[in-house]
């Protein structure tokens, strides 16, 4: 099985849901996929319930999904790791793209991000020197259920998809198309909501078909499954820069001053591809005055530049003075991922949908399919990357999801490896 599984190690999660609830933009079934996620983890994967973190903004009774708290939950989970450590992070919710910067090198010619709940973007190339961080003999897997995440892992091999350059080229006969969501998905088969009966539970509860938006235990018939809402789970830019003026109070901000207003309102702790952004465009005085000054803000973004490029001299980094300086170092210096295993809810110019049955029961569609397969398999049986990537995309494709795609990016030798562990 290759040195990732020369040793017996520790196994640690971080799992995040984020409905965005009140907003006009809710999902509804992102705390579901990581309340089975878990329960997945420690049943099948045996996972100590103490190595699973869990962020999740409609649950009061975990840390809310804040893009610092998900980071900092990340860099503690890649930050210990030792090899023989099984590394596993699930995150349902908004998925949003941003062209990428003038002077970046990007897979895919955007920045594929997430959206945690106060808008502080975890972008590709966040997750790329995350996973690079992994030690060898160490694996970290990613499934991100939502919309443009193929190539989250920016520089990954692309195994299963359509994302990238390289595969584009490659296969251009192969048009990935967005779904047309918000409206009913017919032909769901119920085959695909086996995973959601959940043994005991109905024991235990003596109960189906109630609403489950809130993250309680999902029990349901089966007959009842013949027909889903199905909403995408992309953010639009004007929904995204509306949530980050009302987060921020910065009334001005537009596209070409989202990163900025990033770097301004969330400072050391907005996202690290952000802050070298903003840095080198403040290097280079190309920084306009709406962008170095916004109301409210008294040293503005180009005073908390000058404040980290002190830090950086002080610590005796090298500062670059240009954007594509910055871009060009950090391909030279970062190692690629290659410790990393992706599987994307879609393509990165595609939809991931988050699905409502008539009896009010909500779920992710990767998620959901990847409950369902998990759960077609003998317990202790494996199933590897790339036989779920494909097994997933059958499914789907059997349930009429035509237009989610899902995708894998790692090397040769962890598409063969068993799922997580």
């Amino acid at each position: 099985m290759g040195q990732v599984q020369a040793a017996m190690g520790r196994k640690r999660a971080v799992l995040v849901g984020i409905n965005y609830v009140g907003r006009e933009d809710e999902l509804k079934g992102c705390l579901n996929d990581v309340s089975r996620m878990r329960r997945c983890l420690v049943e099948r994967f045996g996972f100590e319930q103490s190595g699973i973190r869990v962020l999740a903004d409609a649950d009061p009774s975990t840390p809310p999904p804040t893009g610092a708290n998900i980071l900092r939950e990340l860099e503690r989970l890649v930050g210990d790791a030792r090899p023989g450590d099984t590394l596993f992070f699930h995150y349902s919710g908004h998925g949003m793209q941003l062209p990428a910067e003038t002077g970046q090198d990007d897979d895919t010619g955007y920045d594929e991000c997430i959206v945690p709940c106060d808008g502080n973007l975890i972008k590709d190339q966040d997750f790329k020197e995350l996973v690079a961080k992994v030690p060898d003999g160490c694996l970290f897997t990613i499934v991100s259920d939502s919309c443009h995440s193929g190539g989250l892992i920016d520089k990954a091999k692309e195994q299963i998809g359509n994302s990238t350059r390289q595969n584009k080229t490659q296969h251009p006969d192969q048009q990935e198309t967005r779904p047309a969501f918000g409206t009913s998905l017919l032909g769901i088969v119920h085959g695909a909501f086996e995973s959601l009966l959940h043994r005991g539970s109905q024991s235990q509860q003596g109960q189906s078909g109630h609403s489950q938006s809130n993250g309680t235990e999902l029990v349901m018939e089966a007959e009842s499954t013949a027909r889903a809402s199905v909403k995408s789970r992309s953010l639009p830019l004007p929904a995204f820069i509306e949530m980050l003026r009302e987060n921020t109070g910065a009334d001005g901000v537009g596209v070409g001053t989202i990163r900025t207003t990033l770097f301004r309102h969330f400072g050391d702790d907005a996202s690290p591809k952000v802050k070298k952004f903003v840095h080198a465009m403040a290097a280079d005085g190309k920084l306009g005055q709406e962008d170095a000054k916004l109301e409210g803000d008294e040293d503005g973004a180009v005073g908390q530049v000058d404040t980290l490029i002190s830090r950086a001299v002080a610590s005796g980094q090298e500062v670059r003075s240009s954007v594509k300086e910055v871009y060009a170092g950090t391909a030279a210096s970062v190692a690629l991922p290659r410790n990393g295993v992706l599987i994307s809810g879609c393509q990165t110019d595609q939809t991931s949908g988050d699905a409502t049955t008539a009896d009010g029961v909500s779920y992710g569609l990767l998620s959901n399919a990847i409950q369902t397969i998990l759960a077609d398999k003998k317990h202790g049986a494996a199933v590897t990357n790339r036989e779920l990537v494909l097994r997933v995309r059958e499914l789907l494709s059997k349930q009429g999801v035509t237009t989610q795609q899902p995708g894998l990016y790692c090397s040769d030798e962890h598409a063969s490896l068993p799922f997580i562990c």
